[in-house]
């Protein structure tokens, strides 16, 4: 029996990502202006790769990094059914419509949404492409669950952090808490995959990254974006489950197996369906490849 199994009813729509069994937990942005820095990307072992059409490309490049990123998604490598999937953070309109249609395409990211119209926009315009909003500011958070629960095409929201502590006066990391929390339940009312935590901008400070991922483990953020390959490591070690962790749960979907109700282990633990399914969570990102 695997960490995906069900011997309790699974809670409604209770599910990471499209594959449950392997949710992604590093996003590696580059930026879509440098080409031979996206194929490194692409060999550095990330989860996914964001190719930055927005804040990391200058105004005089936005049109040279549109035709590179063009030229990238329409590669048979990228299209093939086991490449890194490759979502691209648009700037606007014109970078969706000359996108959209690419078979490398796995999704785009939409910085600064503020509203649902703009994803029914958005997904209006480029048909059956998997949508991402970003909220960076204070009327995103208030509407975070609306923005989530748009369009069937929302596959996951995230926090854009550094516009968001610009928009609320944040000067301290503890003050972003709550949006965080926010984004979290707004994402799982909508029945979408827990949100990704957003960058960390000092590449050189691996133990701040560190930390900083546990705290955002701990609000149930899954996973975190980078701006660097050396920062993948310590992102997937700081979402991994721990060795104790791993057999606890292991120790409860055993336990399910015998009873299709609610029991208590002999250590005097409770364990019923919401546990259950933590626990089979737990096992699953224990069993990535």
């Amino acid at each position: 029996m695997t960490g995906c199994d069900a011997p309790f009813p699974p809670l409604p729509e209770d599910h990471l990502q499209d594959d449950p069994c392997r949710p992604p937990l590093t996003w590696l942005y580059v930026p879509g202006d440098r080409p031979e820095v996206v194929a490194k990307a692409l060999g550095s072992g990330a989860d996914v790769v964001i190719v930055d059409l927005e804040d990391a490309v200058a105004p005089d490049r936005k049109e040279y990094a549109r035709s590179a990123t063009a030229e990238l998604l329409g590669d048979q490598v990228t299209a093939a059914p086991d490449a890194v999937p490759v979502h691209v953070r648009v700037h606007g309109e014109d970078d969706i419509r000359a996108l959209a249609g690419l078979s490398g395409l796995a999704a785009f990211r939409l910085p600064k949404i503020t509203h649902a119209v703009s994803v029914h926009h958005v997904a209006a315009v480029a048909p059956g492409v998997p949508l991402y909003p970003l909220l960076e500011s204070a009327l995103a958070i208030e509407h975070a669950y609306s923005i989530a629960s748009a369009h069937h095409a929302v596959r996951g929201i995230a926090l854009g952090e550094a516009d968001l502590r610009a928009d609320l006066g944040v000067r301290e990391d503890a003050g972003l808490d709550w949006p965080r929390s926010r984004v979290v339940v707004a994402a799982r009312a909508a029945a979408l995959p827990p949100p990704v935590q957003s960058v960390f901008p000092d590449v050189r400070d691996l133990d701040g990254l560190w930390a900083s991922c546990v705290r955002g483990r701990g609000l149930g953020l899954l996973g975190r974006a980078a701006i660097h390959p050396r920062q993948l490591e310590v992102i997937e070690r700081a979402f991994r489950p721990t060795a104790e962790e791993i057999e606890a749960a292991e120790q409860i979907v055993a336990a399910s197996i015998s009873s299709a109700v609610a029991l208590a282990l002999p250590d005097g633990r409770f364990v019923d369906a919401a546990v259950v399914a933590s626990a089979r969570r737990t096992i699953a990102l224990a069993g990535r490849a």
